[in-house]
């Protein structure tokens, strides 16, 4: 009697784990929209207000600026929107954002930079002629009204040091296209540019892995 009872229970427990299978479970799948404007009835008058493209500036001794950027390119890249970033006193090809680029086609990144830091009381001729390209390149991008957003990276450390005009970067921001969002980032935002600027972020240095002796690591920090 014993082993009835106990045929019986594993003929149960055997029936109940066949039907909690993958290919025998009935799932509730949820369909994704593939267009956000359709997907909710008020997405409709907040897909109208993402054309005005606005100025942001990330800047502050802590880390996060350049990754907060990034961020808002994923963002951006996930609504099919074409993003590209300009990279101002950076030459390492080993950033993870670099990296990345044959696997999100929508982001571009081209670099104006060493691979060294910039010595800001005796920059190197070089050093300097990249900054200068990278600010008509950034120019071209933005005028060109083909990129919903644009991020020149690094931009207000390169105008703190004078490898490039501050008057020209504020020139080129109120002369945008109406739906291109810019966004510079680093410390030592010049009031020019805080002054054109539609958010100002001001990322502090709390604490910082440094102060343990915890070096820059990969994948988190570049």
């Amino acid at each position: 009697m014993q082993s009835i009872v106990n045929n019986g229970f594993r003929d149960r427990r055997d029936e109940m784990a066949c039907k909690g299978r993958p290919e025998n479970r009935r799932e509730n799948r949820v369909v994704v929209k593939e267009d956000y404007k359709t997907a909710h009835p008020w997405q409709k008058k907040r897909s109208d207000e993402r054309k005005v493209g606005l100025v942001m500036v990330n800047t502050g001794p802590g880390k996060g600026k350049t990754t907060a950027a990034l961020g808002v390119a994923l963002r951006a890249i996930g609504h099919h929107h074409r993003v590209k970033m300009i990279q101002f006193m950076k030459g390492d090809p080993f950033y993870g954002e670099i990296l990345v680029r044959d696997r999100l086609p929508e982001l571009e990144i081209e670099q104006y930079g060493l691979d060294r830091f910039v010595d800001p009381k005796n920059p190197e001729p070089e050093q300097i002629q990249r900054a200068q390209d990278g600010l008509e390149a950034a120019s071209q991008a933005v005028l060109s009204g083909d990129y919903h957003v644009v991020i020149l990276d690094e931009v207000n450390v390169a105008m703190s040091m004078g490898l490039i005009s501050t008057e020209a970067v504020v020139e080129l921001l109120g002369n945008r296209p109406k739906h291109v969002e810019v966004i510079l980032t680093g410390r030592d935002a010049p009031q020019a540019i805080i002054d054109a600027a539609d958010y100002v972020n001001q990322i502090t240095d709390v604490k910082h892995p440094y102060q343990k002796n915890i070096p820059a690591r990969v994948g988190i920090e570049f």
